[in-house]
């Protein structure tokens, strides 16, 4: 009996653990989750970049669906969605608000914009990381949809593209509009 214990004991721990390991497989390792999903987004207040009249603060943000988009100049992948938030502005889908952030040279991000279009409604210059660890920011680009009492209801990393836009962003912003 002892020695079937022996045989019988390491192949459940080998069953186990392989369980285990393939359901980790399974998930994205890119996602990383935001403890601040279902919250309230917190108290920030960004200057406005050079070449804007206002910057982007939270209160900006409520009564509205709206969304919430982390960018960099520096970002390639933010160059990879930029024609793509350029699509939502001229279709007027909803307002897209920016946070340019930690740019090296405060000029790299109004001359990024004006090279490549604008698409935000604000914008708010982030050199600090203020803006972004009030999001819990990890990586750029990171987009937020917030709803209209000004809480965080997803976050998406990564480049915004037609395909995630209609089948998870899109969808989740027209239940948000419905409620």
């Amino acid at each position: 009996m002892v020695r079937r214990l022996g045989y019988i004991l390491p192949l459940g721990v080998m069953a186990i653990l392989t369980v285990w390991f393939s359901l980790g497989l399974m998930r994205d390792p890119q996602y990383l989750p935001s403890a601040l999903i279902n919250s309230p987004v917190p108290e920030f207040s960004l200057a406005a970049i050079e070449g804007q009249e206002r910057g982007f603060s939270s209160a900006d943000i409520k009564g509205h669906v709206s969304l919430v988009n982390v960018f960099g100049s520096w970002c390639v992948a933010c160059r990879e969605e930029h024609p793509f938030l350029m699509q939502l502005k001229r279709d007027n889908v909803m307002p897209i608000y920016g946070i340019d952030w930690r740019e090296e040279n405060r000029q790299a991000g109004p001359r990024w914009l004006k090279r490549f279009g604008n698409p935000y409604t604000l914008i708010g210059d982030d050199p600090k990381s203020i803006g972004a660890i009030a999001f819990g920011v990890t990586v750029a680009p990171e987009t937020f949809i917030i709803d209209k009492t000004g809480v965080i209801r997803y976050k998406h990393q990564g480049p915004i593209t037609p395909q995630n836009w209609g089948r998870t962003l899109f969808p989740i912003i027209e239940k948000l509009r419905a409620e």
